[in-house]
């Protein structure tokens, strides 16, 4: 498709207007976004199973003209548009969405339900906001591919799969996204920010996001009749006293400004009131930001479980399975250093601030551990009015994952669009 660059710019039924700033540009582009993103919002996928999503992108990067490879890591795409001579800059998005029943009231909620990988019926929805992010990445590409006259350089446009399970970038990187594709000389991702007012861009340099492991926990006792508890040994009991004692890790035995979480998500055991069962699972997840808090923490837990185990007389330890979800991401000072500038000339600043290090993961860290300068930006997804009362009546907002939750499309999606544009345009010179 050949793209008209000057007074006027046509790409894929988009017109921009040259001369009228980033603003402008967003403005143009975003109808279309618009429409993208309630129709991606209404037909969420699971993690791995993102077929209809990555088509949908796919086929409107084929049209604005790019390179498309699909398949790369299960359901993982690329786009390639290559403009002349110069760096090349990866610009990551997620496609999957989250196991949860919608409670938005949107006309365009989600009514999807469809099977877990247990064979239990689950809602779907977009919950962690993957949905805005995809529009906005699109509405990045419409602008780009239009106007080429503002860059030089390779643009390489990343679709992830599997965010939310920890396993898309490794499958991308293992699919071979590094050596099939140009090598970035830079990585940039955006997220929105339920705790952030709509369109505000924060940019932190350094750590921003923890390590993220994931502990399936069994605790084996000797079942039998819930009337004749002398007659057996109570893994209920066992497994509850170790949630208890576990909150004891991060309240008194770590070091109150080396941040670290430990979270009992799951518990599941028995099958009858009156039934003592043999065994009760737990899974767990813990967050640190580095590798000797890390340690400390996997460490203390497996002591706590096993000793609470031996006060009870279990005849057999607990068994401890660990999944390394994600590694910490830190964002690559130079890079933040470089692109604050531009984001506060093209967004203002009033609408750059800082970011603060969250207790959250990322499997977007695979490409610093692969050697590419990376930066993820955040992006504010509240609703203004709902902000500044929550924030003055210190109520709290639907956070990511709720099924309440739902971005402030339009200054979300125009804002992730013009942070984006700007951060490659100055990486693109």
């Amino acid at each position: 498709m050949r793209l008209l660059v000057g007074a006027v710019a046509l790409c894929a039924g988009v017109t921009l207007a040259a001369g009228g700033g980033l603003r402008a540009e967003v403005d143009a582009v975003y109808p279309q976004m618009q429409a993208l993103y309630r129709d991606l919002h209404e037909h969420p996928e699971l993690s791995t199973l993102e077929t209809e999503t990555a088509a949908k992108l796919a086929a409107r990067l084929k049209e604005l003209g790019y390179d498309v490879t699909t398949g790369i890591g299960g359901t993982g795409l690329v786009g390639v548009l290559k403009n002349g001579v110069g760096p090349t800059v990866a610009l990551r998005v997620e496609l999957d969405a989250l196991p949860v029943v919608e409670n938005t009231g949107l006309p365009f909620a989600s009514r999807v339900k469809t099977k877990d990988a247990s064979g239990a019926e689950v809602g779907v929805m977009h919950a962690c906001g993957h949905d805005a992010h995809m529009a906005a990445w699109v509405g990045t590409a419409t602008v780009m591919a239009a106007n080429r006259k503002r860059w030089r350089g390779t643009l390489v446009l990343v679709g992830q799969p599997a965010e939310e399970v920890g396993v898309g970038a490794k499958a991308m990187m293992a699919g071979g996204l590094l050596t099939r594709f140009p090598k970035p000389d830079f990585a940039l991702a955006i997220h929105d920010d339920a705790r952030r007012p709509a369109g505000e861009v924060g940019l932190a340099s350094g750590p921003i996001l923890t390590n993220a492991d994931s502990l399936d926990v069994v605790v084996y006792g000797r079942g039998g009749h819930g009337a004749r508890p002398e007659a057996t040994i109570d893994p209920v009991l066992i497994a509850s006293r170790i949630v208890v004692t576990l909150q004891s890790i991060v309240a008194r035995e770590q070091d109150p400004l080396d941040p670290a979480v430990i979270t009992v998500g799951s518990i599941h055991g028995g099958t009858k009131y009156n039934i003592i069962p043999d065994e009760v699972r737990l899974q767990l997840t813990v967050r640190s930001f580095n590798e000797r808090t890390r340690s400390k923490l996997l460490a203390a837990i497996d002591r706590i479980a096993k000793a609470e185990a031996q006060a009870a007389g279990a005849e057999k330890l607990p068994t401890i399975k660990r999944t390394i979800v994600a590694e910490a991401l830190s964002n690559d000072p130079a890079l933040a250093a470089r692109l604050r500038p531009a984001l506060t000339r093209d967004l203002g600043a009033d609408q750059v601030k800082d970011a603060k290090p969250e207790m959250v993961s990322e499997d977007f860290t695979e490409w610093p551990l692969a050697g590419v300068p990376s930066v993820m930006m955040r992006i504010g997804a509240v609703n203004r009015t709902k902000y500044d009362a929550a924030v003055k009546n210190d109520t709290p907002l639907p956070s990511l994952h709720s099924s309440q939750f739902a971005p402030d499309a339009e200054p979300t999606i125009k804002g992730a669009i013009a942070a984006e544009v700007s951060a490659l345009r100055e990486l693109l010179r």
